[in-house]
């Protein structure tokens, strides 16, 4: 005999795999490890970075000592023109605009060299300390570890911050 067919038997046949498939995510979550790392704060705070960043400034400190000078030369320009009149006030102004067009070319190239140059260090060094976090990941079998930056709250045994910080040094010692 030929059984009628059942709409709501069928339903609950594929809503219970259905909801199992559901659970399941939710407790493998549940099992996950989780680490939190403030990848700038670790990365900013290594000796080489350190090292880097002192090398940097004194790499421009000539020519940021040269802007500083004409900065200086521009403020008793305009000392001297509170005081001038006629030819001597235009000849002043003049002498300053070419000194101030000056400082404002020599501040934009010494941005854009030191701009460059960082960013460069921070490319090669955000890359090594990536290999580190990597590592740690998989020596204390982490599943995950997210930056600091995207999180509201965690548990501060979970940050490995300090961690990679010392595991990059030991790896990338400054020389």
């Amino acid at each position: 005999m030929l059984q009628r067919w059942n709409p709501m038997g069928m339903r609950a046949f594929l809503l219970v795999p259905a909801a199992l498939l559901c659970a399941w995510p939710s407790q493998l979550a549940g099992q996950a490890k989780v680490a939190v790392i403030n990848f700038q704060e670790a990365l900013l705070s290594t000796a080489d970075m350190q090292k880097e960043s002192a090398a940097l400034e004194a790499k421009y400190q000539d020519r940021q000592e040269e802007l500083n000078a004409l900065s200086a030369e521009l403020q008793e320009l305009q000392a001297k023109i509170q005081g001038a009149t006629g030819a001597e006030l235009a000849q002043l102004q003049a002498e300053g605009q070419r000194k101030q067009i000056t400082a404002q070319r020599l501040s934009e190239d010494l941005q854009s060299d030191v701009e460059f140059d960082r960013q460069n260090i921070l490319t090669a060094a955000s890359g090594r300390m990536r290999e580190i976090v990597q590592g740690l990941r998989a020596e204390k079998g982490f599943d995950l570890i997210v930056d600091s930056s995207g999180v509201l709250a965690s548990d501060p045994l979970i940050n490995l911050t300090a961690e990679a910080t010392q595991a990059y040094d030991a790896k990338h010692p400054a020389n």
